[in-house]
């Protein structure tokens, strides 16, 4: 199992990430990376230590694995799977989106169907064998991949073939004996600064004339002529981790990726301009619902965090017995045990595939995707009002709690009974950085498009699977059991 310092002396790799109008020299030194890259060393040693329960004798290699990665063939694999995510979301208290478990969960589904990755008529390369051998090295090397699977918002009006402008989504333009030339870009590689390659494909519904643009590969973060442009990093601007507690640790580099005239190995292509595959990879093999069930598990322990952090906050205020109060924490309560409720749902539900993959049941998983849009942004409101104008009431930096000129007001008038100054200040920044911050802000528009925009998921993932047609049948049948006593001849007439 590799351990966190091995990945950390993989990402000296001369990747090309850019902010500010220049090329990072080095993403493991560079201070906009710290946070983050430590965290996901540490990710990676939790699994390496044998006592965590994060092993498992994987059988398509016949070597010791990450669980995380796993392709579930019973309950009880299942089970252990969530286990293990669950693991190292905890660590992360559910802020780290995309840790290795997210795209590697995807790839658990890829290989389990690789014959969805067949070429079109005439193509007969074996991009189906890629899948499964791309699966093999992410359980051998325990890879952190992330991936790029949105077009750039050029137009949602119309799909990449529409738009004025060649190539603006990443697309085939050439295909030569050692593999395809990519141009173009994709969004939102979050994490890819630190990742150790980048799956690109698109979920988004393509249009017949837009073929060139249904593609699927990974590469080496490292390629040549693959550029990754972060957003602003959050990171830079945390004073401390007393100040930014989250923010130092946890901020995730979201990326538009370009790419100019980058070859793709042929090994390294999953699909190759075919778009009834590319329709199929993600919603025909169970990898959709399995790693949405991995984001669920991550999203339910960031809940229970937040939670956690409300009932401090009134215990602390000493209104943990106000009636009022008492209503907010029971409807936070049932969001985090609906949501909770809804893990389990999906684990309980699960089935075989005909691969006998075993996937999470639909209905409680799109279910409760849903309803993310309005259930973490009700967590981050019922958190908002309670902490009230504590987050406003605080010094402007730890260095207030440390200044002989300060210290002694700070520790005066910013203090609750029974509660230092020191602990009253350090829970109210965290609080800020959960609802205030700059990361606060990028985490609530995270979730609200976690799997897309909100009127997608309810329409193409959650009505599709509730399974109306049968209810709509039982009442039919109750219907039909009676009537107004209307005689016969009269219907006739």
């Amino acid at each position: 199992m590799r351990t966190g310092a091995e990945y950390l002396a993989g990402l000296d790799d001369g990747r090309t990430v850019i902010l500010d109008g220049k090329v990072v020299e080095d993403v493991g030194a560079h201070p906009a990376f710290a946070g983050i890259r430590t965290t996901i060393a540490e990710l990676f040693d939790i699994a390496a230590e044998p006592a965590r329960g994060m092993q498992y004798q994987a059988p398509e290699t016949g070597e010791t694995a990450n669980l995380v990665f796993s392709a579930p063939r019973s309950q009880a694999d299942l089970d252990a799977r969530r286990q293990a995510v669950q693991t190292w979301a905890k660590h992360t208290h559910g802020w780290v989106g995309r840790s290795p478990d997210h795209v590697g969960t995807f790839f658990a589904g890829f290989a389990a169907h690789p014959e969805v990755f067949a070429g079109v008529e005439g193509d007969d390369r074996d991009y189906a064998g890629n899948v499964r051998r791309y699966y093999e090295r992410i359980l051998r090397e325990n890879l952190y991949v992330t991936y790029a699977i949105i077009p750039p918002q050029v137009s949602r009006a119309t799909t990449a073939s529409g738009w004025e402008g060649d190539f603006l989504q990443v697309g085939v333009v050439e295909e030569r004996e050692g593999g395809l030339v990519i141009r173009g870009s994709q969004m939102l590689a979050t994490g890819a600064p630190v990742a150790d390659e980048v799956f690109v494909t698109c979920i988004k519904p393509l249009g017949p004339d837009d073929t060139d643009f249904a593609i699927s590969f990974a590469l080496p973060a490292a390629t040549p002529g693959m550029k990754m442009y972060c957003r602003r990093p959050y990171s830079t601007t945390a004073t401390s981790d007393f100040d930014y507690p989250l923010t130092s640790r946890y901020d995730e580099h979201d990326v538009l990726m370009v790419f100019d005239d980058v070859l793709v190995p042929w090994d390294r292509v999953f699909i190759n301009r075919n778009l009834d595959a590319l329709r199929r990879q993600f919603f025909d093999t169970g990898a959709h619902a399995l790693g949405n069930w991995q984001a669920q598990t991550r999203l339910t322990v960031k809940l229970q965090f937040i939670a956690a952090v409300a009932r401090k906050v009134t215990q602390v205020n000493g209104t943990d017995r106000i009636p009022g109060v008492q209503e907010r924490l029971g409807e936070l309560a049932a969001i985090v045990s609906c949501v909770e409720s809804a893990l389990l749902a999906a684990q309980m539900t699960a089935a075989p595939d005909d691969s006998g993959l075993y996937v999470p049941g639909r209905r409680a998983l799109y279910g409760i995707m849903g309803l993310q849009s309005e259930t973490y942004p009700r967590a981050i409101q019922i958190l908002r009002d309670l902490v009230g104008g504590g987050v406003m009431q605080l010094p402007s930096s730890v260095e207030d709690l440390r200044s002989d000129l300060t210290r002694a007001d700070v520790e005066r008038y910013i203090q609750s009974p029974g509660v230092s100054s020191e602990e009253r200040v350090k829970l109210f920044k965290l609080a800020w950085d959960i609802i205030g911050s700059e990361f606060a802000g990028r985490h609530q528009q995270y979730e609200l498009f976690y799997a897309g925009a909100p009127f997608v998921v309810k329409g193409a993932y959650t009505y599709r699977n509730f399974g109306y047609e049968a209810l709509v049948a039982e009442l039919d049948e109750f219907l039909a059991g009676y009537g107004a006593g209307i005689p016969e001849e009269v219907h006739d007439a």
